[in-house]
This record gives structure tokens, sequence and C-alpha cells, in this order.
């Protein structure tokens, strides 16, 4: 009697949750944006938010949260209800990086659904113009030739990551120095003040374009068509030096695969639009390709991350400033 109890049971939940997914979604949908209005990750948010809403038939709201290099925002969205009308805009900071930086509340690799990854997100590596040497070769030869000597901006938990990279590749030392935030660090980097700064591709294209910085290399596996004239770390002679940032979207766990489809669709939708694509462009993103634009291709990827990263950043004892 009690096993058909609980068969009677789950029938009725998946009847339920059927019946959800068939009307999904009946009211506005919430995206979480882990930092406060105005940098890249908002500015991302809200193209998405504006193209998926007639995509999906409903008003999709932006909600900022800042604070904790973007943890607790994803601590709103494991605590959410696994229906779909709450996901966030994850990236490297939030759903990788924070994992050992800060103490969280929730699991990263079991608390969320991957929806899909929209973009890769360049990071290149620059120094001020005064610096003796014009690329990766020569920035190597003069980091050997001054061990210790060379100051590194450390302005997040991805920049600290590709200095003890690149320490470890190439056998050298620099010195880092904490800074607030890019802003600040690219401004110090201009002002001959700081050597080295790794930053993402949009951050740093005016100054790039500008010729107030040098830059030695895009730190990502492959040449972008963001900045298809900077060489990679590979062809400047460091293979392995892959620092990128990437935009996914996750949904908390338990929410139907019905539903996750959904959103999905809308996703590669409008990251399939020109004008969007074209508008990811200007903001040095690369739009991902279409095999990790799926769930299962994000859950793979973001494993990789996972298993990569987290070992480099227990292993150099990186903390939050």
């Amino acid at each position: 009697m009690r096993k058909l109890v609980v068969a009677i049971a789950l029938t009725v939940f998946a009847g339920i949750a059927g019946a959800q997914a068939q009307t999904y979604p009946s009211r506005p949908v919430t995206i979480i944006s882990p930092f406060p209005p105005g940098g890249s990750t908002d500015t991302v948010a809200r193209i998405m938010a504006e193209r998926m809403r007639p995509l999906l038939g409903q008003p999709v709201i932006i909600e900022n949260i800042g604070g904790a290099g973007g943890s607790i925002a994803v601590g709103r969205l494991a605590r959410a209800a696994p229906d779909g009308y709450t996901i966030d805009l994850g990236q490297w900071d939030t759903h990788v990086g924070n994992g050992v930086v800060y103490p969280l509340t929730y699991d990263l690799q079991k608390d969320f659904e991957p929806i899909g990854l929209l973009s890769i997100n360049p990071q290149l590596i620059l120094g001020k113009k005064a610096l003796p040497a014009d690329d990766m070769k020569g920035l190597v030869a003069w980091l050997k030739a001054n061990p210790g000597k060379a100051t590194f901006a450390n302005q997040n938990a991805a920049a600290a990551v590709a200095g003890v990279l690149l320490q470890q590749l190439t056998g050298t030392q620099v010195l880092f120095v904490p800074y607030r935030g890019g802003g600040p660090a690219m401004q110090d980097l201009m002002g001959g003040h700081v050597d080295l700064l790794v930053i993402q591709a949009a951050a740093a294209l005016p100054q790039v374009r500008a010729a107030t910085v040098k830059v030695f290399a895009n730190m990502s596996a492959s040449r972008s068509s963001v900045v298809p004239d900077i060489p990679t770390a590979d062809e400047g002679g460091v293979p392995g030096l892959h620092v990128a940032g990437w935009f996914g979207f996750f949904a908390p766990k338990g929410t139907p695969k019905e539903i996750i489809a959904k959103l999905n669709a809308a996703m590669v939708q409008v990251l399939a639009e020109p004008a969007v694509r074209a508008r990811f462009s200007d903001l040095g993103l690369d739009i991902a390709s279409r095999e990790p634009q799926t769930p299962e291709g994000l859950a793979a990827f973001h494993k990789a991350e996972i298993e990569k990263w987290w070992a480099i950043i227990k292993a150099a004892g990186i903390k939050a400033e």
C-alpha cells in the first residue's frame, strides 16, 4: 500500500512539473546580474533580457546584486525556487573562482542547472608604455632578468590566477600589487605606476587602440574575432597561458528540463541575431561556439574550469582581499 501511495505521489508531482513546463513562462523572468549596474556583466544581462522578452512572451527583469565578488548574488539564486523564473548570468569569478576564494553557503558544482554558455571573454596581458619589451618573448626575458621586481596589478581573482600561472609557466616572479578594480589599475598602468595588468579585452580596447599601453598577448586558447591582430600567448612562446573569462546562464538545481530547454532555445536564438553578435563584438566578447551553448556543453565546460583553476588557486593561497 505504501509503495502505491509513493507511486501515485510521484505521478502527481510529475504531472504538476509537466503542466508548469507547458505553461512556462506565465509571469516575469528575473536575470540576476551579480555586480552593480554599469559594467560589462550588467550590459550583457540587459542585452539578453531585451531580446529574450519577445521570445518568452513575458517581461525579463534585471536584478543587480553586488557584494563579495558576486557570491551574494549567486546565493540568492541558490535559494530561489527551481521554477525557471530566476536565473543568473554566471561567469568565471562567480561560478569558479569564488568557490575557493570565499566561504560559500552553496555548492557551485551541485546547486545549479546549466542553461548555456553565452560568450568567451578574452583577457589581455598589458604593460606600461615604458616597459622595455614589445612581445611575450621579450617580456619573459625581461622578467627573468628582473626577478621579483615587476609589479603586477592584482584587481580580482582572475588577474591573480593569471599572474600565478604566468610565473609557473615561465619560471619568473612578479610582485603583486592589490587594486580594488580594473579602472584604478588601468589608470596606474597608463601612468607608469605599475608594470603589468591582465584585464578583459572590453576594458582595454580604448587604451590598446590609442597605444597608451603595450599589449603582449591575448590569453585565450585561440585568436579572438574581437582582437584578431593580437597574438595568443601560445604564439608568443608561452604555451598553456590560457586565462579567459566567460558568461553563462544558470538556474537553481531541480529546475525542470523542459523549462531549461525553453530558456536555452531563447538564449540560442538571441545569440544568433546579427545585431546581438555585433553588440557583443563591440563589448570585446566572443560569442561561444554552438556546442557549449547547450546545457550539457556548459556543464562540461564548467566542470573543466573548476578542475583546472581550483587546484591553481588553492596552491597559490589566493584569498579575498
